[in-house]
């Protein structure tokens, strides 16, 4: 077995410093007294108040919050009933075909996405909005939760279902009662990851929205082409917090629920 060495060592605090050093950097200067995002002016939390009164960023934080419940929610269920067609229902007339849609958003690239639906917006007359933004958003992550879904219930132990269908549950039933609850750790990280890249997306939201629905990274980006503000890191601090206790959060309940399985 190799030694874990010193150059090791160091890759590894290399490649962790590039991923988050710019992070810690940006949580700090949101802090500054300074305007001047370069220039430290001392600790204030000016930034934060600042930015519980612009009712602009206020707004698409709100609308991307409901965008992401919204459109992960319905992903996850429609990537359960897609996980369990793919594994439970064997070589089907069009599962290459069916397997393909799930996993094209994928490899597709978000630009190809966006304009796609654009297109397919435009074509049958639907407003750009709020539920457009939506449906997008559940068309990119289906296919994470589809692919988290999936890779447990390929390992899923089937005899247990049978043994509930053996003492007279329908299929059905059992599926609800046995299968479902021993899935729910894998069903809730699909839907914090569907979360995760709906409240992250602007790309495909750029495409697919109107003047009526303007995101929080789309209102970032329009701020930040004007220039980098403290209140701009003061709210990307906040996304970023608020992400991190979505994330620990599921984690903890999963893994509770881990061991109360066992």
């Amino acid at each position: 077995m190799r030694r874990f060495g010193p150059f090791h060592m160091a890759a590894l605090a290399a490649g962790l410093a590039f991923l988050y050093l710019p992070i810690l950097i940006l949580v700090v200067y949101s802090f500054n007294a300074s305007r001047l995002v370069t220039v430290w002016g001392g600790f204030s939390t000016r930034w934060y108040g600042a930015l519980l009164q612009n009712q602009q960023l206020l707004d698409a934080a709100w609308l991307s919050l409901k965008v992401a419940f919204g459109s992960a929610t319905v992903a996850t269920v429609l990537a359960l009933l897609a996980a369990v067609a793919l594994v439970r229902y064997g070589r089907f007339r069009g599962r290459t075909l069916f397997a393909g849609m799930i996993g094209a958003p994928l490899i597709m690239p978000e630009v190809v996405t966006g304009l796609s639906l654009l297109l397919l917006f435009v074509a049958i007359g639907l407003d750009r909005g709020f539920w457009t933004v939506t449906l997008a958003h559940i068309t990119l992550t289906m296919c994470f939760a589809t692919v988290v879904i999936q890779s447990r219930l390929v390992a899923f132990d089937r005899s247990l279902e049978e043994a509930a269908q053996d003492l007279g549950a329908p299929p059905w039933k059992a599926f609800l009662t046995v299968t479902l609850p021993i899935l729910t750790p894998a069903v809730a990280a699909a839907w914090m990851l569907a979360f995760t890249l709906s409240l992250d997306d602007l790309v495909i939201a750029s495409f697919t929205t109107g003047p009526s629905a303007t995101t929080l990274p789309m209102r970032l980006y329009s701020a930040v082409r004007l220039g980098v503000t403290p209140e701009i890191n003061a709210a990307s601090t906040l996304l970023i917090a608020f992400v991190a206790i979505v994330v620990v959060g599921t984690s903890l309940i999963a893994k509770r629920d881990l061991l109360r399985s066992r």
